[in-house]
């Protein structure tokens, strides 16, 4: 198993959206509701590129995504796969769209 699948799993089973949020998200949605589960589930301020670091700075290469080994959080739609897409909607009482 990959490690942001790995990593994807355990924060689907961490927090896992309330059923009626699931049941009409588009797979944008979910994509989204995924990846800021993903973000929630880091530990430290610099999970994502994008995410501001403590000192106010953007996080950029300082961040988690941008280091290789460690932890993978996932950060962009293209990160979450259709697979994690369709897991959450199970994992969720929804059916696919």
């Amino acid at each position: 198993m990959n490690r942001a699948l790995s990593v994807f799993l355990l924060v689907l089973l961490a927090f896992p959206a309330p059923p009626a949020a699931a049941l009409n998200q588009t797979d944008e949605q979910v994509r989204q509701a995924i990846i800021q589960q993903s973000i929630a589930s880091y530990p430290g301020n610099c999970p994502c590129p994008y995410n501001t670091a403590s000192n106010g700075s953007r996080c950029g290469k300082r961040s988690a995504y941008s280091k290789p080994g460690g932890r993978a959080p996932l950060c962009f739609p293209e990160d979450v796969t259709d697979k994690m897409v369709a897991d959450y909607r199970r994992a969720n009482g929804a059916k696919a769209k």
